[in-house]
This record gives C-alpha cells, sequence and structure tokens, in this order.
C-alpha cells in the first residue's frame, strides 16, 4: 500500500443516493465496503463525512436563522450520518469508533487526538463527527485539521466526480481533468478543490489532497495502491 494511514472525507449529498434527502442505505453499504477492503489490507483509515443530506448550516441562514444555530444543527446532521456509517461498517465485522467534537457521551467519545491514533493503530476505523465543534467552519477544514492531528499520508476526497476540472463537467462538458495539479496552480486557476481555510491547512501542513470518485467500486482500494485514480494535488 502507497499510503499506511488515510482521512477519507465523504460528503453528506453522496449519502442520498437517488433520493432526495435522507440516507441511502445500498450506498451506505457500498461505501462500507469500499472501506472494508483497504482495512482489510490493512491500511488505517479515518473518516469525516458531511451532513448536507440532511441539513446544511447555510439553509439556515437563507431562512433568516442565526447562522451559529445553523451551523451547530448542521453539526448534528453529520453525528446522524457518522453514526449511519458506525453502523454499517459494524455489520461488516469493522472495529469502529466514533468520536466527536461536541460532547454526547451516550453515542460517542469525546474526540482526543492520542485515543484516536491509538484506535488507528489497533486497526479500528475512527470516524470524526461534529466537524470542528465550532460554526463557520466546514467540515472539509475538519477534515483538513483532523488528517494534520493524526498524522495521515493523505486526505481522500470522494466525490461524484472522478477529479479535478478547469470547470464543472456535469455543466460544461468541453472541461479537462488534471491528473496532477499543485496547490500554487489551483490557487492561481481559482479551482474549487475544497472550502479555502481547509485547503491552506493542507498547503501548509505538506499535506497531500487526492479528488476521486468514490462512487465507483475499487477505486478507494486503487487509490491507496498508488494507482492513478483522480486527481492528486500535492507541491
Amino acid at each position: 500500500m502507497k499510503y499506511k494511514r488515510i482521512l477519507l472525507k465523504l460528503s453528506g449529498e453522496a449519502l442520498m443516493g437517488e433520493k432526495q434527502f435522507g440516507i441511502d442505505h445500498e450506498v451506505l453499504g457500498a461505501y462500507a465496503q469500499e472501506i472494508k477492503t483497504v482495512v482489510d489490507a490493512g491500511v488505517q483509515v479515518a473518516i469525516v463525512i458531511g451532513g448536507g443530506n440532511i441539513f446544511r448550516g447555510i439553509q439556515a441562514v437563507d431562512g433568516g436563522m442565526d447562522r451559529v444555530q445553523g451551523d451547530y444543527m448542521g453539526m448534528l446532521a453529520t453525528m446522524i450520518n457518522s453514526m449511519a456509517l458506525q453502523a454499517a461498517l459494524e455489520k461488516l465485522n469493522i472495529p469502529t469508533r466514533l468520536q466527536s467534537a461536541i460532547e454526547m457521551k451516550q453515542i460517542s467519545e469525546p474526540f482526543i487526538r492520542r485515543r484516536a491514533v491509538r484506535h488507528l493503530e489497533k486497526n479500528r476505523v475512527v470516524i470524526f463527527g461534529a466537524g470542528t465543534g465550532n460554526p463557520y467552519f466546514t467540515t472539509d477544514t475538519a477534515a483538513s485539521l483532523r488528517a494534520i492531528e493524526i498524522e495521515a499520508d493523505v486526505v481522500l476526497k470522494g466525490t461524484r466526480v472522478d477529479g479535478i476540472y478547469t470547470a464543472d463537467p456535469e455543466k460544461d462538458k468541453s472541461a479537462k481533468k488534471f491528473d496532477n495539479i499543485t496547490f500554487s496552480e489551483v490557487y492561481e486557476k481559482n479551482l474549487n478543490v475544497m472550502d479555502m481555510t481547509a485547503f491552506t491547512l493542507c498547503n501548509e501542513n505538506k499535506l497531500p489532497i487526492i479528488v476521486f470518485d468514490m462512487n465507483k467500486p475499487g477505486n478507494l482500494n486503487k487509490v491507496v495502491t498508488g494507482e492513478r485514480v483522480g486527481t492528486l494535488v500535492s507541491f
């Protein structure tokens, strides 16, 4: 395996599948199976998942709600998704631990860096829920922060598209894909990879990012074995 310890960032919207809202259990099961493959191969896996299939903080602002309140509601949505993913992984007999940035004793451990690293060393999948625990920060930022804290080798951003393009490939058929790109080029071309706070954190801490299509079976395993899949953002 090219990467021994990874931070996998998944979007909440991806869990909807063809639904308009909530969780598609077929998609959830497929993701769990993909993760099981790399865990069985000895890769240490940490996961951050968004909550956009249930609630997004920005929706609250559009409806006239206080942004801080909305962001905390979004954090709770990520916990629902994290618990669902935990259940799907444990159904496949994969040991997991759910750690929350907001204290929720009955359902999760508090986030403690040393404990998270120890879980990973024991080949448990660690799911980080509730973002950073602070409003105004996205789950992209939480993924970058946690990856740095646990000293992950790479951030893997699983999306619906197979990499980074010059434009949105779902809207612009002439968009061209990058196989490799530097952090500087992403800044120069103003490409949307992650939110700027998350992206800058990775850049400053020399942490590479790979954007790939999580919905294609086998892609996660290909990425961790070093095959050219998606787009690598490096230095």
